[in-house]
């Protein structure tokens, strides 16, 4: 294979994991769970929380708080997953360095 191929090959493939990544960064995720949806940007960073209120006894806050937790998790599931599904097809191209 010639070398200036395969340089121009891996430059492009460096600019597409860079625009994917640039994207992901500017999406939002949101995690819900009973009475809690939170958000979270491409980069794991919670941007907001809400909680429904109407729902909600002061002795529910240890359980508000597990809900929280719970919504989180789901959001950074979310992002993991479009991560995987936008940037997994360069590692299989680097033979897994990624």
């Amino acid at each position: 294979m010639n070398m200036q191929k395969l340089m121009q090959q891996a430059q492009k493939m460096q600019r597409d994991m860079q625009k994917n990544q640039e994207e992901l960064e500017k999406m939002n995720f949101t995690g819900t769970y009973e009475w809690v949806e939170v958000v979270l940007n491409g980069k794991k960073e919670m941007i907001s929380c809400k909680i429904k209120q109407e729902n909600l006894d002061n002795e529910d806050l240890e359980m508000l708080q597990d809900f929280i937790v719970l919504a989180v998790n789901d959001a950074v599931k979310k992002v993991d997953a479009e991560y995987n599904a936008k940037m997994g097809q360069y590692s299989s191209m680097l033979g897994g360095l990624m």
